[in-house]
């Protein structure tokens, strides 16, 4: 039970799950070979629960899935004949969740499943597809992500599937919410807690991740990366105008895990610019919160971006995003509002858009209000849940009156 009264049921069975590394892969980077058996049995494990079929004190009314390792809860649910109604959210469409269609006796999947308007992709089974393909309505995490993903260029092969959908009706974006815990007014991981106006509290935290990553004292803007390290970043980008930045008087600081070969690039731009590009390969918390609140700027020229986190963090701490015009980022930071946005993925559009952020850094009324409207960003999950809610009672409502009644008559 969590302190709100919440319940949540844990799957245990410690031989798949109970492991060193992630929950995805081993210490070394690499899939569990068993990941279709891991992932398989938490989808049959809602599906039952779906059922009513684990404990009788409680069954839910609708089951909302998220992202391939849930995507075999609706499937199930719908080979079953069960009549809960689902929803399944795509993350990164770019996970798929792929196996070998030789596991299809092994995972309890119905021969009519390996079809185009099933699980089939390419020749192997998609865990992702099955939730889409099986779920009464699909989900992604911004609208301007909703769309792209029905388009060549965003859909990774699945464009002309989710294009039918969104046809029907059966797919809408909706944008995630941050916790009330991004609050620099009572965040008490950060040096100094300041407020909308009160920039000596944003300066003491600045000072303190100038100091965290060697940097030398500067007046001039710093620029935040706080991020996977990995190619849909776009952080070879970010290397690439590096030294534009540091040739206007700015500073980097970068923090972050991910691919090996993007962690090795992101130290050798370190190298390059000592005292004036800072990296630390890992994640702590407590210093991106920090880099948030005392970073002037946050560079994200994501090559594509689902939803975006980030973004919303910095905003609240009053960093001004830097960002590519794409998925959540275009849909939660107005342009030349509260950050500035670039339309290409390329070092001239960045660049131009660097160059808009680093003349308004020079202009303090004009960054002290775009801080100030920044901060006001209403990105609360109170405000996010509203459209769920919406959408659950609508497939609630479907759902009952498709149901059954004494009779034999739908209701």
């Amino acid at each position: 039970y969590m302190k709100d009264g919440l319940v949540i049921y844990v799957v245990i069975c410690p031989e798949l799950y109970e492991r060193e590394g992630t929950p995805y892969v081993d210490d070394n980077g690499r899939d569990w070979p068993d990941n279709h058996i891991r992932f398989a049995r938490l989808g049959l494990a809602a599906a039952d629960f779906a059922a009513g079929a684990l404990t009788p004190l409680w069954r839910p009314e609708l089951v909302h899935a998220h992202d391939w390792p849930a995507g075999l809860a609706p499937a199930y649910m719908r080979w079953r004949g069960q009549a809960t109604p689902s929803v399944f959210t795509i993350h990164n469409l770019a996970y798929q969740g792929m196996v070998s269609r030789t596991s299809r006796r092994e995972l309890g999947i119905p021969e009519h499943a390996l079809g185009l308007d099933g699980m089939e992709f390419h020749g192997k089974l998609s865990l992702l597809k099955a939730g889409m393909a099986y779920a009464n309505h699909i989900t992604t995490v911004s609208a301007t992500y909703a769309r792209e993903i029905t388009t060549p260029g965003f859909g990774c092969g699945l464009d002309g599937f989710l294009h039918s959908k969104a046809e029907q009706g059966l797919l809408s974006g909706i944008a995630n919410g941050i916790d009330a815990s991004w609050d620099p007014e009572t965040d008490d991981h950060l040096i100094c807690r300041f407020g909308a106006n009160d920039w000596a509290g944003k300066a003491m935290n600045a000072e303190y991740v100038r100091r965290l990553f060697d940097l030398q004292p500067s007046t001039g803007p710093l620029f935040a990366v706080v991020s996977r390290l990995v190619f849909q970043k776009g952080l070879d980008l970010t290397i690439g105008v590096a030294a534009h930045i540091v040739s206007q008087g700015g500073q980097i600081v970068v923090i972050g895990r991910g691919e090996p070969e993007e962690e090795q690039a992101v130290r050798e731009l370190a190298l390059g610019f000592p005292g004036q590009v800072g990296v630390r390969i890992g994640f702590n918390e407590t210093d991106a919160r920090r880099m948030f609140a005392g970073s002037d700027f946050l560079l994200m020229p994501s090559r594509y971006e689902p939803c975006g986190l980030s973004q919303m963090y910095a905003q609240r701490f009053g960093s001004l995003p830097v960002a590519r015009k794409t998925g959540g980022l275009a849909d939660t930071i107005e342009d030349g509002v509260s950050g500035f946005l670039f339309d290409e993925p390329t070092l001239e559009s960045y660049t131009a858009a660097l160059t808009r952020a680093i003349n308004v850094f020079a202009n303090p009324e004009l960054l002290n209000a775009m801080r100030c409207r920044a901060m006001r960003a209403p990105f609360n999950w109170h405000q996010a849940i509203k459209p769920y809610s919406r959408l659950y009672l609508r497939l609630l409502k479907t759902s009952r009156s498709m149901a059954p009644t004494l009779d034999g008559e739908t209701s």
